[in-house]
């Protein structure tokens, strides 16, 4: 598992990125069960991730409506497969409107870096 915090704050919102090798659904929810029993990650507003496996795209939002989507294609571009990306966001209390799938890519971009995923930017 490879956690990166603090990666971006906007607003008060604040950003981090995981991910993993991971296979299923099942797998996925607990990744991000063992993500979220990390003090500071407990208290995130939403934990939202996306997993391409070889049964098809898995997602879930966690109330960040759309944002599993974006991991999603982001995920589907570089053509990472069995990996699960989790973005997690602690809201700051000012709405972000479209900015926040910019950070959501951003954080998924930075993700890959560090992981060594070469990422496109997105034009």
């Amino acid at each position: 598992m490879l956690v990166l915090d603090n990666i971006i704050s906007d607003r008060g919102s604040k950003y981090a990125v995981a991910g993993g090798p991971c296979r299923s659904e099942e797998e996925a929810r607990d990744f991000v069960r063992d993500l979220a029993r990390r003090k500071k990650f407990a208290r995130a507003t939403h934990h939202s991730w996306g997993l391409l496996t070889d049964g098809g795209p898995v997602k879930n939002d966690d109330g960040e409506s759309g944002a599993g989507m974006v991991i999603l294609r982001m995920l589907e571009r570089e053509g990472l497969r069995n990996h699960v990306v989790v973005v997690t966001r602690w809201y700051g209390g000012k709405k972000l409107g479209g900015d926040r799938f910019r950070h959501i890519q951003e954080a998924v971009r930075i993700y890959m870096s560090q992981a060594g995923i070469t990422a496109r930017t997105e034009e």
